[in-house]
């Protein structure tokens, strides 16, 4: 082997040592990048518990859980009427939203001529930009009174069912909050169902009309099971946002911490807990170990059900391979 030979083979071996090496460094780059999220939860979490550890040390994690009565003068925290309010305002919500936004997806994605959907989907999208402050406001002043002026209608009707009695005279309650939280997942879930839509391949439509099923039926049978595991992702994703809403919710829906059984009834969610009393509870310290405990409670419930949901989701995949 001559001299040229041998300068070439070590510039190659020089070449792909400087290669191997970059490929090295851009991985642990793209590493560090993916797993900064689950650093940024994992110091969040670490930090709840330790500022709300003086409230665990006097208090059980079921006591708190479990408490139905909220006196901090007193010593008493029950987060259980929080979490009930929590719940009931988002599984409206959802109830309210989900239907209406599958609809809506499906006539944007396989009704609707593409130019017209073109101009309608960015409109929709505008929802997702307005300030929770102006839903709020927009709760207070159209949907309150008119949650006022349905609650006797309703009562009269169907006053034998325990969802719709109620002895509250003003229109904010857990009605109100969900019609108000349900129009601002709606756009989320909308356009998560529509890009999902939007992927289920064109051959699988063409085939399913081939053969003479209509649109419906073809809607119904090809597009839908294909797409349904991004649908549970979007109505995840627009859960996750009703769960940790904070500023609309609190202007509408009555604030009082009690366990509510109507759904005109008033309610008092965990976010607008801690957002109402927070900032002036700061310089008592089991207060504010108990408002970041509550913080905590929440964070776990958004992490639980977004958990569930991804495990629903590998199960729906694996029975269809």
């Amino acid at each position: 082997m001559t001299v040229l030979q041998r300068s070439k083979v070590s510039h190659n071996r020089i070449t792909l040592l400087s290669r191997r090496s970059k490929d090295r460094m851009a991985e642990g780059a793209f590493f560090a990048i993916t797993a900064l999220p689950m650093v940024i939860l994992l110091a969040v979490i670490v930090a709840l518990v330790i500022r709300s550890w003086p409230i665990l040390q006097t208090h059980s994690l079921w006591e708190l859980l479990n408490g139905r009565t909220w006196h901090p003068s007193t010593g008493e925290f029950g987060f259980f009427p929080f979490i009930i309010g929590t719940f009931w305002v988002t599984i409206l919500a959802l109830i309210l939203a989900v239907p209406p936004c599958l609809l809506t997806s499906i006539y944007l994605s396989e009704y609707l001529h593409r130019r017209t959907a073109a101009i309608a989907k960015p409109l929709l999208d505008l929802l997702a930009g307005i300030p929770s402050v102006v839903y709020g406001v927009w709760g207070m002043v159209a949907i309150v009174p008119w949650v006022q002026r349905l609650r006797p209608y309703l009562a009269g009707w169907l006053g034998y069912i325990p969802l719709f009695k109620s002895n509250n005279p003003t229109g904010f309650s857990i009605l109100a909050g969900g019609i108000v939280l349900a129009v601002m997942i709606a756009p989320f879930i909308i356009a998560v169902t529509y890009e999902v839509l939007q992927t289920i391949p064109e051959g699988s439509r063409q085939a399913s009309l081939a053969v003479g099923a209509t649109q419906w039926q073809t809607i119904y049978h090809a597009v839908l099971p294909q797409s349904l595991p991004g649908i549970i992702a979007g109505v995840v994703l627009g859960a996750s946002r009703a769960l940790g809403e904070t500023m609309a919710v609190l202007m509408v829906v009555g604030n009082v911490p009690t366990v509510p059984s109507s759904i005109f009834d008033p309610a008092y969610p965990l976010p607008a807990l801690i957002a109402n009393n927070y900032g002036e509870m700061m310089s008592i310290p089991m207060y504010d170990a108990a408002l970041l405990g509550a913080a905590l409670v929440l964070l776990l419930i958004v992490l639980f059900f977004n958990i569930l949901s991804t495990l629903v989701l590998r199960r729906i995949r694996r029975t269809r391979v």
